[in-house]
């Protein structure tokens, strides 16, 4: 993701979340902090189709955000951004890769759980819609692929 693509992003995440979604000016601060950010965009015969964002202060990364266009769900798309960010999280060194979902939203825990994350809190009525965030943790340092082929258990 770069600079051009703030404006589009933004309106894909007002889109995609609601009363939830980021202003303008997140999307402009997370960018400008390269060394402890990774922002990256989907796209699809030249169509931006989704973003997601990391930070990763050692040994911590956490995803700060994956969205896709429901039009393109269920083609990989989130899947593919997920891999990069926990490898993007492995090229910076960190021991375990964290992210909040909403309890709402099962399809994006399935896929968190096919990776080999697992819940380890939850912080009730954490978004504004009034839903409860669980909080995911994947351990890298005792991780070996990490890809839903490899953990299909969930573990």
């Amino acid at each position: 993701m770069v600079a051009s693509d703030i404006d589009f992003i933004t309106e894909l995440d007002r889109q995609l979340f609601a009363v939830d979604c980021w202003p303008r000016q997140m999307f402009v601060d997370e960018l400008s902090q390269p060394e402890t950010r990774r922002y990256i965009i989907a796209e699809l015969d030249g169509a931006v189709v989704g973003y997601a964002g990391l930070m990763c202060v050692q040994p911590i990364a956490d995803i700060q955000t994956i969205g896709v266009l429901p039009d393109f769900e269920g083609r990989g798309i989130g899947r593919a951004m997920l891999t990069e960010l926990i490898e993007e999280s492995r090229r910076r060194g960190a021991d375990d890769v964290l992210l909040e979902v909403s309890a709402a939203n099962p399809r994006a825990q399935e896929l968190y759980l096919r990776y080999g994350f697992e819940q380890i809190h939850q912080r009730p009525r954490y978004y504004r819609d009034g839903s409860d965030a669980l909080i995911m943790r994947l351990t890298l340092r005792a991780a070996t692929g990490n890809s839903p082929d490899e953990n299909k258990d969930g573990k």
